[in-house]
């Protein structure tokens, strides 16, 4: 079985990794030559491809991307992946996208005879690495039954959310609470200061308290320290936010309390801070 893999960014690049060790044989493809190389060094199985159309005879195509538009422009339409690829193949999509997108991308797929599964990922960069990182797959169960020993390669645990709508949307709701925990975090750092509560003894203190959670444990000490190298970059935060918001809007939600966290990221990314770590909205709280 050859795999093929586009996207090998943070995310993508650590689970394309976890199938060259695995002694998978992977076509590898990124824009960025440093990222190919990186994925390659894994092991002896992989290979880089000049272009995402030279994986069209791969079984199963992965991709990590970070919007639903590059998705659009790689895969969908008379120049896309999908129309080249051969019929029976396996497409599987581990970005972080919207619903309505994951639906139209497995309608096209199932209009070429292509097999579709979307699955967002739920953790971080280093849990991807070590293929620690839950998987939520959405598609037909049978196509899930068929690659769940492949996603275990890559990832687990592996869980089953039936259609692509819910496994999206499941992406989406818990990047919103994961985000909207950062900006409260920052926020309270900063009214701290205000208070005259060092940064550092905040974020300590946080993790005795109700005030614990997975963003403060990580990324309170981070604020702390000045560090705000990216890990999970700002402006990704506020894509996965607004795609979130505009989601719960469609739904007939407001779901008020995130749409003010996208503001926050909003006002952060549009002061320069786009390509730093999400705690990076600390630096425009007031």
């Amino acid at each position: 079985m050859k795999f093929g893999f586009i996207g090998l960014g943070n995310m993508g690049g650590g689970l394309a990794r976890n199938l060259i060790r695995a002694g998978k044989t992977v076509a590898v493809f990124d824009l960025n030559p440093e990222a190919i190389e990186k994925t390659l060094a894994a092991g002896t199985t992989g290979t880089a491809a000049a272009s995402a159309k030279e994986l069209a005879d791969c079984d199963v195509v992965f991709t990590s991307l970070p919007l639903p538009d590059h998705i659009d422009k790689v895969m969908l339409g008379e120049d896309g992946l999908l129309s080249s690829m051969k019929k029976g193949a396996t497409y599987i999509d581990v970005s972080t996208i919207d619903p309505a997108s994951a639906r139209r991308v497995s309608d096209e797929c199932e209009a070429k005879d292509i097999k579709f599964l979307e699955c967002p990922l739920g953790k971080n960069p280093a849990a991807a690495e070590k293929a620690e990182e839950p998987i939520f797959v959405g598609g037909k169960e049978e196509v899930y039954n068929e690659m769940k020993d492949i996603l275990e390669i890559v990832g687990k645990p592996v869980i089953f959310m039936g259609e692509v709508e819910a496994s999206a949307a499941f992406k989406l709701i818990s990047n919103m609470v994961g985000m909207t925990n950062v900006a409260v975090i920052a926020e309270s750092i900063r009214l701290g200061e205000k208070a005259g509560i060092a940064p550092s003894l905040m974020a300590e203190l946080l993790e005795d308290t109700g005030g614990k959670s997975f963003q403060s444990a990580i990324r309170a000490p981070w604020i702390a320290e000045g560090d705000f190298a990216p890990r999970f970059g700002l402006d990704l935060a506020l894509k996965d936010v607004r795609l979130g918001c505009e989601m719960a809007e469609k739904m007939g939600m407001k779901a008020t309390l995130m749409q003010d966290a996208l503001a926050y990221f909003r006002q952060a990314s549009e002061a320069g801070f786009g390509g730093q770590d999400c705690n990076a909205v600390y630096k425009i709280m007031k």
